[in-house]
């Protein structure tokens, strides 16, 4: 017997300890059935749950078992990422507690300390991923520096090194001066912060005249090689090709005519630094300027790439400069500008810097020999794959945003100095020769081959960027570069869910490496997932404290009830809230299908194998039967779809309207006896319950195996390999839908009656029907008995004279309902307290009306305001609605 309440801590641990332990998650290669694969975006090994995860997680899930259900072999292929700046600061960060740090211990150390890390601690999001329910092939699961899937990022090394692809050269990149690395532009966020415009006085050689150039970064003119005007700035057209003299290293440099120069901010004339941002990078290009370094690593001011040429008025302020923090820089050289009358006015200046996404430093453009990789040349392949359909974005705007991106893609810089990571395949002879190689004996036999004699080489000591590695995942899990079963199965994956801030990152480097190596799309659909929000739709952020721990969600609602939150919320790419408040209200959801199943099994409904839906004569029966076909229906296509909102919202309808709130309902004191009627309620009823238990398997796991187990619908652990439901046969399926759908609407609008004029609900009322035809009235004849105990009716006849005065009235297809209230309440007051309601609600709507049509409000009231007013106005116009509706009853 089911217990009385609800307590998932009762079964799920239990049951997904029987799942895993029966391999009910595996992928089969042998086996003879279609493959569906979904790949795991990997989460970093140092992750914990977040509420991202819990969504793009249930959602894969979700699709995983519908089809693993529907006969598929499904392989969801787990595993986690290196994560190699995330992974290096942790054990780090555990190093500077025990008063040491990486370079102290030395390369392999450190390397030890990493791996004794991740054994130790590594696995932690992939244990809270089975509290959630996930049902990935957990016994494939890989980890990005596996020997295996290293080996696959080595051979991808060497032939996209072998074919020109990868290539090493002195290029500007972002770095981040306090790790020592740099790192993606991806890995940049560019923060809005309040600073100045310094404006500086650059003397003209030959002359007294000045030109007066704008910066936010006075420090930089160190590295000055030009002045840039546009072209067409006649303010300075007299003076391209003439020379201007540097305030501090005396260093003298022309001024250009480029079209970067925006005339119409600050001065129109800007200092041109190539070797510090990445604009003046283009332009020193483009005018072949020389292009000295006036920062080192940790960016601090080094002076010995503009020594050469430098003729300072003040050298002891010049060599003061050497070895000075960037900001420290900043401040002596404003103040000796200013001395020396170099600096004409300083203005306030709200601008934008970038700073890392991890740690907040404020990065540095850096001018570093790297390894890069011609993302322009692998871009087009990916581009024309969904151009012409092989790959399509659900929702499909996401296109608009990958094209963006790879349209003007610029090249990769895929090396790293970090420790952590895949170190780089190249070796180096004793002339700087560069042997790339998948092994360091491959590596020394072309070195032999290349000098005649046996050399000594060394390794670079960079490793490669994350997404390299991440970009191989679709192939390499399955075994690549070995011509495996699993990789002739399973590639290409059918959807890759992911967020829409990663398109970027991976989506479009997956795209890439497997069109490059595979010569096949990894995926045939992209399913974009929003961000997560709070109940109140604000971002969340832990300075906010408004971060959410789905774990603490799972302790203390289950984790169907947040399975089912997340789904529900999840539509189309869109935002989705969540809260406490969100998962304990669809707990409730989750509760009604347990009480729904006691309710069930305390009225001996129980799975009958021989049960033959196309024979039940009851207009109930098919009725039911005939709404569990459009449901099956329905949710298949919209997870077919990949819209897992719509199938959720579908399963609630089904669930709790048409089988809880109508079918039990209806069906519950003929479900008691001994004669034939009561034996289909009760073989329906268990059907349906099956039906519906299959049906939400996907979204809510625990629970409806738990029911399924209980219930002797199969063995202990056996719903997640169960079939997944077909359409039944159902006799006169179109008379029973329009049978029952009259009598639930009949109900239903007795109940808005009652609800709308107050009337008790203890008080049964009479109920008049005119000018219904004989159908109807035999219809209202053969359901009296169940009308009258749902609908709280004393009676149920035809009106025979007069229409009642004091009535209220209700419209059921041709006829009218009529509801003589006048002696159970006051009518008139009724209609005064209506209309009351009325006027206010239309003015606090009006009101919201006016506010979200004020532009003034719109552009500077937070995302979350906003959002919080149109809710409050669609709640307002669906309550004038109702109130119009209850006035216009009144006789």
């Amino acid at each position: 017997m089911l217990d009385k309440n609800f307590d998932p801590t009762a079964f799920e641990s239990r049951l997904y300890d029987t799942w895993e332990r029966e391999g009910a998650f595996a992928a089969d290669p042998a086996r003879h059935a279609r493959p569906f694969t979904i790949m795991i975006p990997p989460p970093n090994v140092t992750g914990r749950l977040h509420v991202g995860h819990a969504l793009t997680m249930t959602l894969q899930d979700v699709l995983i078992r519908f089809h693993r259900m529907n006969g598929r072999d499904a392989l969801w292929q787990p595993g986690t990422d290196h994560a190699g700046i995330a992974t290096q600061l942790m054990v780090e960060r555990e190093l500077q507690t025990e008063g040491t740090t990486r370079k102290a211990i030395g390369r392999s150390a450190f390397l030890e300390r990493v791996w004794q890390w991740k054994e130790e601690q590594g696995g932690a999001i992939t244990r809270q991923l089975r509290r959630l329910g996930a049902s990935p092939d957990w016994s494939r699961e890989r980890f990005t520096m596996d020997e295996g899937l290293s080996r696959a990022v080595r051979t991808m090394f060497v032939r996209l090194f072998n074919d020109g692809l990868i290539y090493r050269a002195k290029r500007l990149v972002n770095w981040d001066p306090a790790f020592g690395s740099a790192i993606s532009d991806l890995e940049v966020e560019m923060r809005e912060v309040k600073g100045n415009l310094w404006h500086l006085r650059y003397p003209i050689e030959g002359s007294d005249e000045v030109i007066i150039v704008a910066t936010t970064r006075p420090e930089t003119m160190l590295g000055d090689t030009a002045v840039a005007v546009h072209p067409t700035d006649e303010r300075y057209t007299a003076l391209l090709g003439r020379t201007v003299i540097q305030p501090i290293t005396g260093r003298r440099f022309p001024i250009v005519a480029d079209a970067y120069s925006d005339p119409e901010k600050g001065t129109g004339a800007v200092k041109i630094t190539p070797a510090h941002d990445f604009n003046d990078f283009a332009v020193g290009q483009r005018h072949n300027l020389a292009m000295p370094s006036i920062f080192d690593r940790a960016a601090r001011i080094t002076l010995a790439e503009v020594r050469d040429g430098a003729n300072p008025h003040d050298p002891e302020f010049f060599n003061s400069l050497e070895g000075l923090d960037r900001f420290a820089a900043r401040l002596e050289i404003v103040a000796h500008l200013d001395a020396i009358g170099a600096l004409d006015k300083v203005e306030p200046h709200t601008h934008t810097v970038p700073q890392a996404e991890r740690g907040d430093t404020i990065i540095e453009p850096l001018l570093t020999e790297q390894w890069f990789c011609n993302a322009e040349v692998l871009a087009k392949p990916a581009i024309a794959a969904v151009e012409d359909g092989r790959i399509e974005f659900v929702p499909k705007q996401w296109e608009n945003t990958y094209f963006a991106w790879m349209r003007n893609i610029q090249p990769w810089c895929i090396s790293r100095q970090l420790w952590w990571g895949h170190r780089i395949p190249a070796w180096y002879g004793p002339d700087g020769m560069i042997f790339v190689a998948e092994s360091e004996a491959e590596a020394q036999r072309d070195a032999e081959e290349h000098f005649g004699h046996a050399v000594e080489l060394h390794q670079d000591e960079d490793v490669l960027d994350t997404w390299f590695s991440s970009a191989l995942w679709p192939f390499s899990t399955l075994g690549w570069p070995e011509n495996t079963p699993e990789l002739a199965k399973y590639y290409p994956g059918d959807v890759l869910v992911t967020g829409f801030d990663i398109i970027f990152f991976w989506v479009a480097r997956m795209v890439m490496m497997g069109l490059y190596v595979m010569g096949e799309v990894p995926f045939r659909t992209v399913m974009m997932n929003g961000l997560v929000r709070d109940e109140r739709g604000q971002k969340m952020s832990k300075t906010k404290g408004n971060v959410v721990d789905p774990i603490t969600l799972i302790e203390d609602y289950g984790a169907d009830a947040l399975r089912y939150t997340v789904s529900a919320q999840s539509g189309a790419g869109r935002s989705i809230k969540l809260g406490p408040t969100m998962v304990a209200a669809n707990r409730s959801f989750i509760t009604k299908i347990w009480n729904a199943a006691r309710f069930c099994e305390m009225n001996a409904c129980r799975p009958d194998p021989g049960f033959q839906p196309e024979a039940a004569r009851l207009a109930l029966s098919r009725w039911i039967l005939d709404a569990a076909n459009r449901a099956v229906i329905d949710a298949t296509a919209a997870l077919e779809a990949y819209r897992v909102a719509d199938y959720a919202l579908i399963c609630y309808r089904f669930t709790w309207g048409d089988f809880c709130d109508w079918f039990l309902e209806l069906a519950k004191p003929g479900l008691a006896g001994d004669d034939a009627d009561a034996a289909e309620r009760r073989a329906v009823a268990a059907h349906v319950l099956g039906i519906l238990l299959r049906l939400l398997h996907p979204m809510i796991p625990f629970v409806t195996e738990a029911l399924w187990d209980e219930l002797g619908y199969g063995p202990a652990g056996s719903l997640i390999r169960a079939p997944w439901p077909e359409r039944d046969v159902v006799s006169e399926a179109s008379a029973a839908r329009d049978e029952v759908s009259w009598v639930i609407a009949a109900i239903s609008e007795i109940r808005a009656v009652r609800s709308e004029m107050n009337v008790p609900a203890a008080t049964r009322i009479p109920i008049l029907i005119r000018d219904a035809s004989a159908e109807t009235l035999a219809r209202a004849g053969r359901w009296r008995e169940e009308i009258a105990r749902l609908a709280r009716v004393s009676s149920l006849e035809a009106l025979q004279g007069d229409m009642p005065q004091g009535a209220a009235q209700a419209i059921l297809g041709e006829a009218t309902l009529i509801l003589p209230l006048a002696d159970i309440i006051d009518l008139a007051a009724e209609r005064k307290r209506l209309a009351a309601t009325r006027a206010k609600t239309a003015s606090d709507a009006e009101k919201i009306a006016r506010k979200l049509e004020n532009q003034e409000f719109v552009s500077k009231a937070p995302e979350d305001i906003i959002a919080e007013n149109r809710d409050r106005l669609d709640a307002a116009q669906a309550e004038l609605a109702r109130l119009d509706a209850a006035l216009s009853r009144i006789a």
